[in-house]
């Protein structure tokens, strides 16, 4: 029984190393636009509750609203700039109205 739990545990040991090497271990996707829109989401609404609470303390709240929009930034990073889906923009490729 020892042997099974050892070779198991030796198993699993080489698979996380692999994918540590690979880079991809216990790392969420980079490119997920959905993920990090909801952990910027996330953040901003731990800002708001930590900041509406009275009953906490300003030292106490000071580090967490930081690191929280810290967090933010590091994240608005990572999506870069909004990139538009069609072509061109539904408005203003139109060629104007002119009522007599």
């Amino acid at each position: 029984m020892n042997r099974i739990l050892s070779l198991f545990g030796l198993i699993i040991l080489v698979f996380a190393t692999a994918s540590a090497r690979a880079g991809d271990f216990w790392q969420p996707d980079e490119q997920c636009y959905w993920c990090i829109r909801d952990a910027i989401y996330h953040d901003v609404k731990l800002i708001n509750h930590v900041e509406a609470t009275p009953d906490v303390d300003e030292a106490v709240k000071g580090p967490q609203i930081l690191a929280a929009r810290a967090d933010i930034h590091r994240l608005r990073v990572l999506l870069g700039p909004v990139q538009l889906s069609g072509p061109e923009p539904c408005c203003y490729a139109r060629t104007p109205l002119h009522i007599r």
